[in-house]
């Protein structure tokens, strides 16, 4: 009794089969509906599968305190010595030289990395001289480095086979602290050739840029003051840059003259390489600063405690090899985000160079940084939130007055809305509806055109 009560909510109750027909028409529509079918579930595990990608915007709660900047710039005519990186912000802060974190690399003429020169490193001090007499008391026996004009400086350069050359200013500081030293050292040099137990035949000269600036400007002089070693009246080797003391000189020009004498034993093909190593005004900035979450800039500078820079002659010419904020994600993570087009478009000035059709110039850049929050996760995985940033980018050449030294500066403002970004998946259940729906569907309606079609096609009994 309990199982025919049962029987009564049956609502799948079966039909005898030799009450069926079966029929052709029926056949077809069985097949069309099976690959109907299937192309709906293909369909719909496809979209099942997929993700969309859906952006909104907020305020930017994010509580962090300072911001990383990235960086990776190429100045094409600035020496190493003289790149530094400075921090400002509307906060105050003003951090001068910041050397942490920052690589540098001098750069050959065709751009490739050439000399390592530190990370982490300040600008080193090098030692004066401080005894030597006023310079009119040197001069009471006669001028011993002759200042040359530009008419006379090619014809003194090949006439004498090495020659060692001051290029100054006589405003520049250094300049006058060196200049005793300098006259010192000629004097110094004279007498070690009279006595005649060794030579150091090399002439000791300078050159006033101020008097003679097409002639500096030839000799690429970017700052003062410049001690250049010439030989056969041609550049040999690099500019000097240690102590300026006549005891350090000396023993350079000592050096210079027995690696002269050195070199007659040489094979040709490296006493050429030798004589080809030129430092080639070019040097890669790399590394990242940590700034206040508050507008701001920093900027590359030519500036040097140890010398007075060439305003005239400071060409920051740039080009911007890779600029970004936030910390770089780890490759799982780079890789999880790389889907979204806003992680793929976010360093608008990678790549682009920024050259300076003429002295007293500079390109500034001005970004507009914006917070963008990605959700990532898996089907399995829990779903956490990856935090980058987005800029947009502007560039303008700005014009310095003729003392001013320019510089390459980097503009930053952080917008106060973030965009969210997430991928939004379809839920296994309303995959499950869906095929449900396909399958209950097709039979359905597969069964109301079987019914209609037989009647229509069905023959009449007679």
């Amino acid at each position: 009794m309990a199982g025919g009560g049962l029987k009564m909510v049956d609502f799948f109750r079966k039909i005898p089969t030799d009450l069926t027909e079966a029929t052709t028409l029926g056949a077809a529509l069985s097949v069309a509906s099976g690959v109907f079918m299937v192309i709906l579930f293909c369909v719909e595990l496809w979209a099942f599968l997929s993700t969309t990608i859906e952006t909104g915007v907020t305020l930017d709660t994010n509580s962090e305190t300072l911001l990383r900047i990235n960086f990776n710039i190429t100045m094409m005519e600035l020496q190493c010595d003289f790149a530094v990186v400075d921090v400002v912000d509307v906060l105050g802060t003003n951090s001068m030289n910041v050397t942490k974190n920052v690589e540098k690399w001098q750069l050959d003429e065709n751009g490739k990395r050439m000399i390592f020169q530190g990370r982490n490193r300040e600008q080193r001090t090098i030692a004066h001289d401080e005894h030597h007499p006023e310079l009119h008391e040197l001069h009471k026996n006669g001028v011993h480095a002759p200042s040359l004009p530009e008419a006379e400086f090619d014809s003194y350069l090949a006439e004498n086979p090495y020659v060692f050359v001051n290029f100054f200013a006589p405003w520049c500081i250094w300049c006058q602290r060196l200049e005793p030293t300098w006259e010192a050292l000629a004097e110094e040099v004279e007498r070690i050739n009279e006595e005649g137990k060794e030579t150091v035949d090399v002439d000791i000269v300078k050159v006033d840029c101020v008097a003679n600036r097409d002639l500096c400007g030839a000799q690429r002089i970017q700052a003062f003051p410049t001690l250049r070693f010439f030989k056969d009246a041609k550049q040999y080797g690099i500019d000097y840059k240690q102590d300026r003391t006549v005891a350090a000189f000396v023993d350079f020009l000592k050096q210079k003259v027995e690696l002269e004498k050195t070199m007659k034993d040489w094979h040709p093909r490296r006493k050429q390489r030798m004589l080809e190593i030129k430092e080639h005004p070019g040097c890669m900035l790399s590394g990242y600063v940590l700034v206040n979450r508050v507008p701001g800039n920093f900027h590359v500078e030519a500036r040097s405690k140890l010398h007075n820079l060439n305003a005239a002659m400071t060409n920051l010419s740039h080009v911007v090899n890779h600029l970004s904020f936030g910390t770089p994600l780890d490759r799982d993570l780079a890789r999880k985000v790389a889907k979204y087009p806003q992680f793929q478009k976010n360093h608008p000035l990678d790549g682009r160079a920024f050259v300076n059709p003429d002295f007293h110039q500079a390109h500034h850049h001005y970004s507009k940084v914006v917070s963008t929050h990605f959700e990532v996760g898996g089907m399995m995985s829990k779903t956490r939130e990856i935090v980058g940033y987005q800029m947009l980018a502007q560039s303008q050449i700005m014009h310095y007055a003729e003392l001013d030294v320019p510089e390459a500066k980097f503009s930053y403002d952080l917008s106060p809305m973030a965009v969210l970004v997430s991928s939004k998946g379809r839920r296994w259940y309303d995959f499950v509806t869906s095929v449900c729906a396909i399958v209950g569907g097709t039979f359905t309606t597969m069964g109301i055109i079987d019914a209609v079609l037989y009647k229509i096609l069905k023959p009449k009994q007679l």
